[in-house]
């Protein structure tokens, strides 16, 4: 009875409650693997190539690209970022969902290379004035610096009717509710649940024989 594992996109402008939500999700079900993320920068201190990021030499990354290895990638202020496709299709063929959090860019790519098996779900704040609020709250950047995440979140929030699932973020408890929810009947549909076919097939074969 084993199912096909499932790709869970989760989008949504900085201070939306994004991160907080994806980690209530994995440790609601701790069978859910975080996507790591292949990356050209160097590691920072404390970082393990494999468990934050997988670190790549531009060629190396690059060569990925072209033999179809990334599910998405971008080039973010001179460095290389991408999701790839190998520890994620293994994952799948075990019956393991896997989480993405990234932007809608990384989503439509991910999307266009795995269609049927992507859930994507984007994460909106109540109010534009709350978004601002909780980005302020964290007392960690500039006013100028607030204002260009501000800039990025409008534009992120501009692309949350092309996914499956907006939910508002008004009640952290009730939003992360309803993301299990999502992912509870998403791993239940059909086409999600290959030994279906053969177990029908056995009903009626032992209907026949009555």
């Amino acid at each position: 009875m084993k199912r096909r594992g499932l790709l869970i996109i989760l989008s949504s402008p900085s201070g939306a409650g994004k991160s907080t939500l994806a980690k209530r999700l994995m440790a609601w079900d701790p069978t859910l693997r975080f996507s790591v993320s292949a990356t050209t920068r160097a590691p920072r201190p404390g970082e393990v190539d494999g468990r934050d990021y997988y670190f790549k030499t531009r060629p190396e990354f690059e060569a990925m690209v072209a033999a179809g290895e990334m599910l998405e990638h971008a080039e973010v202020f001179g460095n290389l970022y991408g999701s790839p496709r190998g520890p994620v299709e293994a994952a799948m063929a075990e019956g393991r969902d896997t989480l993405f959090d990234i932007d809608w860019q990384g989503g439509q790519q991910v999307k266009q290379a795995m269609e049927k098996d992507v859930v994507s779900i984007f994460i909106l704040p109540p109010s534009i004035g709350e978004l601002e609020s909780r980005l302020r709250s964290r007392a960690q950047d500039s006013d100028a610096v607030i204002a260009g995440r501000m800039e990025k979140s409008m534009i992120e929030i501009s692309h949350w009717s092309e996914y499956d699932y907006v939910l508002v973020n008004d009640d952290l408890d009730l939003a992360e509710e309803k993301l299990r929810t999502i992912l509870l009947a998403e791993r239940m549909r059909r086409f999600r649940q290959p030994w279906l076919t053969e177990f029908g097939r056995g009903l009626e074969k032992e209907f026949e024989q009555r």
